[in-house]
């Protein structure tokens, strides 16, 4: 199958009109070759599929309830979208829970039918009990390299990255013997200035939702934000952001943008089940999550996950200023390489699964391949 007449980003990002050659699951050429087995998408752009490698629930479902109706509806959902992989997100839970869950992914990997599953992200327990936000307390723990193991393990090795609060005891210990199997992330952390950039100096080079749940940037405590602006772009170190306009203000976000450069900001939704859904009450790893008007807060008034998606934050960020190519590549192949399956998607490329998304110039959702297969065609 040829898709003609598109202009696409390339896989330098460059928007250029050219012609791709889908063979199977795969991209076989990016060129001006025709057929007459081709899609004429005269007037729309092309882009790599959108990645949300941080991801708790959608469509009234979670990641938590560790059965595979759970993270089909979550794929069929996100395809909808114009999301063509994602990561799972866990909670902070017991290890007979994490490991339900992780080994449910792992059996559902290759069964879903929209958005297909690249791994887990395990966002906690090994995080700062002063810094849980909407993580239960009940379960929050130390760094444990062996249990971790036993997960890692436990699920076939699908963990594309797990999260930890650098101040914590074993943290130096574990970042150094994970970071090289597994990603490690700073989240849910106390740390200062210091204590963040230790953390990047044993290994560390991602950022969970920054910003949220982390020590800010002032001027006389730079804090973990400060950490990562000062170390983004000579140690390539990324970091996430919610860009839903509640959890960051705008202008932030622009700051976030314009310091992590083009290379390292990465687009995520942490969006939880009420995501596609309604308002109402739902359950957040144990916790009562409060959602109205899209807002999901519990009875604290603690910020509880987003109700957002990608394809929305990508709109969004391109809304509030942000340049488009860095858009894209935020929402692409910068997410893609922060788990590490950058060789496989992420970029328009030979060689690299055929996971596209064709769009008007308004951004609307014409149509979107998921390796090789079209799954939405709104033409």
């Amino acid at each position: 199958m040829i898709l003609k007449n598109a202009k696409i980003f390339d896989e330098n990002f460059e928007l250029v009109n050219k012609n791709i050659t889908v063979d199977g699951q795969y991209i076989a050429a990016v060129d001006g070759s025709d057929s007459a087995d081709a899609l004429d998408l005269t007037g729309y752009t092309i882009l790599p599929g959108l990645i949300d490698m941080h991801i708790h629930g959608c469509a009234g479902h979670d990641t938590g309830e560790a059965t595979f109706e759970a993270l089909e509806a979550m794929s069929r959902c996100l395809v909808s979208r114009g999301v063509t992989s994602f990561c799972p997100t866990s909670m902070t839970l017991s290890f007979e829970e994490l490991q339900r869950i992780f080994r449910n992914a792992a059996d559902s990997r290759d069964a879903v039918s929209g958005a297909y599953i690249h791994g887990i992200n395990m966002e906690g327990p090994y995080i700062a009990m002063s810094k849980k936000g909407a993580q239960n307390g009940n379960y929050v723990r130390n760094p444990d390299k062996e249990e971790f193991k036993r997960l890692y393990e436990g699920c076939d090795g699908i963990i594309k990255v797990v999260d930890i609060a650098p101040e914590c005891e074993g943290a130096e210990a574990f970042i150094k013997e994970i970071q090289p199997i597994c990603p490690v992330s700073i989240a849910h952390t106390a740390a200062d200035y210091d204590e963040a950039c230790a953390a990047i100096d044993w290994g560390v080079r991602h950022v969970t939702h920054l910003y949220n749940a982390q020590s800010g940037l002032t001027h006389r405590s730079p804090g973990v934000v400060g950490a990562v602006f000062d170390n983004s772009r000579a140690k390539g170190v990324r970091a996430e952001l919610i860009c839903d306009g509640f959890h960051i203000h705008p202008a932030a976000l622009r700051i976030a943008f314009s310091q992590l450069g083009e290379d390292n900001s990465v687009i995520i939704s942490d969006s939880m089940c009420a995501a596609g859904h309604v308002d109402g009450e739902y359950d957040l790893g144990g916790q009562t999550v409060y959602v109205k008007d899209g807002k999901a807060l519990l009875a604290d008034g603690t910020i509880a996950a987003s109700t957002s998606n990608v394809y929305d934050e990508l709109k969004n960020v391109i809304r509030f200023g942000i340049p488009v190519r860095q858009a894209v590549k935020s929402a692409t192949i910068n997410p893609a390489r922060a788990i590490r399956v950058d060789d496989t998607t992420g970029s328009i490329a030979v060689g690299k699964y055929a996971d596209l998304l064709v769009v008007d110039d308004e951004f609307n959702i014409k149509l979107v391949m998921v390796r090789g297969e079209i799954k939405v065609d709104n033409r």
